[in-house]
This record gives C-alpha cells, sequence and structure tokens, in this order.
C-alpha cells in the first residue's frame, strides 16, 4: 500500500491494517520509505515496536506506487515468513559472518519444480562488500530459493543508517527474511554494448582503477567523449557518465551492469557495486525506448510462473534510481510499460527506487545489478 508522506501513527495504523489477514501465521511488515518522507525513523521503531508489529524496512531515494514515483512515499506490504529475520552487520569488513540458514532450508517443501520461497535482502547500498556477501548466501543457500532485493541509501551517496528493524537503525548491514511466496521474476536493462571488452586489471572492491592496464579515467574518458561529443571531466563526471556505464559479460544473459559514479583523485572510477580484477568489461549505452522496452519485458517475465492471478500477492518493482536520472521526464513512461507488461494483473506494482538491485538470475545464481529493473510477482501454490 503507498502512502504520501505519513505520520509514524499512519504507518502504524497501516502495518497493523496489511498484517492483519495473516495473523494465522508467521509475518512480517515491509516498510520501505522514501529518502524525503517527513518520518523519525527511531520514532517509527519504537512505534512500531510498542504496537507489537514485527518488521523490516529501508530508506531509499525514493518509492514506486503504481504509475508514480515520490521521494516522500512510503510502501508498506505484508508478507508471510519462514523463521526468523536476520540482521547482519559488519559488511564494511571483508570476513563477514553469516548466520545459521539450515533452519530455513530444512523447512523448505524440496519436492516443488520450483523453488518454494523467496528471499528478501535489502542491503546498505553504499557498503563495500555486497558482492562478497551475496556469494556467501549463495554459498550458503544455492538455488533451493529465489533471491529479491536491492541497496538502501541516500542519493546524495553520503552513507548513514537507512535499514531499520525491531533491532535498530543501522548501515554497512543487511536484512534478510524469507517470504513463504514463490516469485516469477524479471531483470532487464536495455543497455547495449558500445566498447570493449577491455579487463579490468587493477581494482579494489568497488574501485576500478586501470583498464587494460592503463588508467581507468584516460581509457574511460577516451570513449565516451568520442561518442558524446562532451568533454568529460571530475566535476560533469556524474551528469554524462549516467550514460554510459560498464557490463560486465554474462553467458546468454544480459551484461550485468556497473554505474560508475564518480572519479577520484588518482583518476580511478568508483562504481556502486563490486567489479572484481580480471571481469571482463563492455562500455554500454542506452536509448529511452531500450530501457523502457527493456522494463516491460521484465514485467512480462516477471509472470510466466504464475498463471493464476488470484494467487499474485504482491508486485514488488526494485528499479534504479540512475534511470531516473537517465530518462528524466520519461520515467513516468516506464512505469507505464511495467505495469503494461503485467498485463490484466489487476496488482499493483509497488516498490523502490535502489541503490543496485538484487535478484536470481539466468541459472538462478545471486547477482548485484546496477542500472537494472526488477519485477517479481510473489504468488501462492496450490
Amino acid at each position: 500500500m503507498y502512502l504520501d508522506n505519513p505520520s509514524i501513527d499512519q504507518v502504524r495504523q497501516t502495518c497493523q491494517q496489511v498484517i492483519a489477514p495473516l495473523d494465522a501465521a508467521p509475518s512480517t511488515v515491509c516498510i520501505f520509505v522514501g529518502e524525503a518522507a517527513d518520518l523519525d525513523i527511531p520514532g517509527l521503531i519504537k512505534a512500531l515496536c510498542d504496537a507489537d508489529i514485527n518488521f523490516i524496512g529501508g530508506v531509499f531515494p525514493a518509492v514506486i506506487g503504481g504509475d508514480r514515483k515520490s521521494t516522500q512515499g512510503v510502501v508498506v506490504n505484508a508478507f508471510p515468513i519462514l523463521g526468523d529475520t536476520y540482521l547482519i552487520q559488519g559488511l564494511d569488513q571483508s570476513d563477514i559472518a553469516l548466520p545459521d540458514f539450515d533452519p530455513i532450508l530444512d523447512s523448505l517443501d524440496h519436492t516443488s519444480d520450483i523453488p518454494p520461497a523467496t528471499a528478501l535482502l535489502l542491503v546498505d547500498g553504499l557498503t563495500g562488500n555486497i558482492g562478497t556477501f551475496l556469494s556467501e548466501m549463495y554459498d550458503s543457500l544455492g538455488d533451493s530459493i529465489n533471491y529479491l532485493g536491492g541497496g538502501a541509501g541516500s542519493l546524495s551517496l553520503e552513507q548513514k543508517p537507512c535499514l531499520f528493524s525491531p533491532q535498530g537503525y543501522f548501515q554497512d548491514a543487511a536484512l534478510v527474511t524469507f517470504l513463504q511466496l514463490h516469485s516469477g521474476l524479471g531483470v532487464r536493462h536495455g543497455w547495449q554494448r558500445l566498447e570493449g571488452p577491455v579487463v579490468a586489471t587493477q581494482t579494489e572492491k568497488t574501485i576500478i582503477n586501470q583498464l587494460s592496464w592503463k588508467n581507468a579515467f584516460d581509457v574511460y574518458r577516451a570513449t565516451v567523449e568520442a561518442d558524446s561529443g562532451q568533454e568529460l571531466r571530475t566535476d560533469n563526471f556524474f551528469d554524462i557518465a549516467k550514460g554510459y556505464p560498464f557490463g560486465i559479460a554474462k553467458a546468454g544473459q544480459e551484461d550485468i551492469v556497473r554505474d560508475p559514479i564518480l572519479v577520484n583523485e588518482t583518476g580511478a572510477l568508483v562504481c556502486v557495486g563490486e567489479v572484481f580484477e580480471n571481469a571482463s568489461l563492455y562500455i554500454l549505452k542506452g536509448t529511452v525506448n531500450s530501457l523502457i522496452a527493456a522494463a516491460e519485458q521484465a514485467a512480462k517475465d516477471s509472470t510466466i510462473d504464475s498463471n493464476n492471478e488470484d494467487q499474485v500477492h504482491a508486485v514488488i518493482v526494485v528499479d534504479c534510481i540512475s534511470r531516473v536520472l537517465f530518462l528524466d521526464d520519461q520515467f513516468e513512461q516506464e512505469l507505464i510499460s511495467i505495469q503494461r507488461g503485467l498485463g490484466s494483473n489487476h496488482v499493483v506494482p509497488e516498490g523502490i527506487l535502489s541503490l543496485g538491485e538484487i535478484s536470481s538470475y539466468g541459472d538462478g545464481l545471486l547477482e548485484f545489478f546496477n542500472k537494472t529493473t526488477v519485477v517479481a510477482s510473489l504468488y501462492r501454490q496450490n
């Protein structure tokens, strides 16, 4: 349910309203907050705890409700869950300690031909080891479930607490809960290869120092300036680079996008999401039409596993905030195209504009994306 700049009391009342139909089963409320919403998050946490409401949430650059986006809105949904919600801290450290997920694995119905549950992962989108965290999650859980989620944080790129649960308000952390729902997933971006491949010959987490043994900014700038006809400098980097992301080659699938957001004093490129050393990269380019068409296809892809519309519990969209910056006043058309792609599905899509998108991809692998649209149709299976 979408709320327009609500008060704490309005959020609390809505949480009680949406969770009531699930009272007979373990459940949680998921709360997506636009970063300009007039909400005191510690105050909200206290109010929900006092009302004995189980919840997880995050603060994002903006939220989605149908065909609108809002930096002040709040989206509230309730889901049936398996087991506990997990708080994982210390994602800024290389030695991430995961909890024991065996109780979740033991509770799954392994007779189903499709993953019987969906892990919802909310992460601090500006922390340093998201790729490592997701890799360890996949090592622990494999393709026994589907995955869905996104990166929280501020469009200012100033890191601060952005995830919340009954345990508090956190940064450099992840929240993981297991939805007792199947998911049809669509993952598309619409960016096309312009130049490459080049090899990321020296990287450090989210930073690309060298491309093909040369200064990363010099290599990137040559391609971007030749195509755009504009001079690329440190002071205008973000405005121009938003149209020229990197793509990591992925056999049989669209490239996995990495979004360069700034160039540092040494000429290294800082991305949202890790770039591993020796990765084969392409410089990509997109158009308004190609991005909007890709979002519509993602919505269509999400409906393949769900043949009975009456079973659809929710449609969650995780769309990259940088697509808004690229599409500008055409972004509403992307949201309209998602609804068109869902066809006659009567469930209104809701979700987040994120700092990185999380989903199962290809053969079920868990991936972290940039500049990508993820659409998830969450449904019950008879």
